[in-house]
């Protein structure tokens, strides 16, 4: 369930807001699970980045269920600037369904999604709006370089993606996260699909459209503890290579079959040793106890 808080009708006084535009052009996507300390900065960085542009421009803010002031400082922030909008869920869902709500409510002709830590660099945006102006539909941030993460986070990041393209018929390129600009009618043919058990990098490569990759350096956080422990990764992934393949079922179906096989065999091979040759341990051919 979701809360949706539209803009505010005061705005803080040292800083005059800009006028509310009813139709933006650009939309910035950004969900925030306890991301208090970033959030000021990330703004910062944001608005700098758009206002540049000259486009009209909103940014919508999604509270993961986060319990810390995520939401307070939010809610600052839009008192700043009235182009915030504040999705507000109503306990932590995740981030795949966070980001499916905050596409939901994204008004602009090309949607910008973004992490709140600053570990994407709002100023690749503009190579994103860019990119998009040329002609294609989905322009995604591919990843030059990952500052900040272990040798550990590296290599089995490395290998979810050499696994997961292997296996699924789905293009989807590697060293790619959510870091990424989309039209409107790819935001349309994402919101037809309503699954609850959501790999959005999946969906993002499933529905096609033309697409293009933006190189950039991936940053340290601003501050704070990320949310993403080992544990929580090793699931992320198990559900991205399970929802986008059936190779894991037709692995299973392959053992049970020669399981199935092998142990045939061994009946007929033992009943046939029993008939000719005699059996000297008395009932094991009819218990088959192995």
């Amino acid at each position: 369930m979701t809360t949706l808080v539209e803009h505010p009708v005061q705005a803080h006084p040292s800083a005059p807001p800009a006028p509310v535009n009813p139709s933006p052009v650009l939309s910035v996507v950004a969900p925030a699970y306890n991301e208090a300390e970033c959030l000021p900065a990330f703004f910062d960085h944001v608005r700098a980045v758009m206002d540049k542009l000259g486009d009209p421009w909103e940014l919508v803010l999604v509270n993961d269920g986060s319990h810390d002031t995520t939401l307070h400082v939010m809610q600052r922030l839009r008192e700043r600037d009235p182009r915030i909008a504040i999705i507000d869920l109503s306990r932590n869902f995740g981030k795949e369904i966070a980001t499916t709500a905050g596409l939901d409510h994204a008004r602009g002709e090309a949607v910008i999604l973004i992490d709140s830590d600053l570990q994407d660099p709002p100023e690749v945006i503009p190579e994103l709006v860019a990119a998009w102006r040329r002609g294609y539909d989905m322009v995604y941030a591919q990843r030059r370089q990952r500052h900040g993460e272990s040798w550990l986070k590296r290599t089995t990041a490395a290998a979810f993606y050499r696994i997961i393209r292997r296996a699924t018929p789905v293009p989807m390129p590697a060293d790619i996260g959510d870091f990424r600009l989309m039209s409107r009618r790819v935001v349309a043919a994402l919101s037809e699909l309503r699954e609850h058990h959501r790999f959005m990098k999946g969906l993002f490569a499933w529905v096609g459209f033309p697409s293009c990759a933006v190189l950039y350096d991936r940053h340290p956080r601003h501050g704070g503890t990320s949310a993403w422990n080992y544990w929580k990764l090793w699931n992320f992934a198990l559900e991205g290579i399970t929802s986008f393949t059936t190779v894991p079922l037709r692995v299973a179906t392959y053992l049970g079959l020669i399981v199935g096989i092998g142990a045939t065999v061994f009946l007929l091979q033992l009943l046939i040793r029993t008939l000719l040759f005699g059996n000297p341990v008395p009932g094991y051919p009819t218990a088959f106890r192995m």
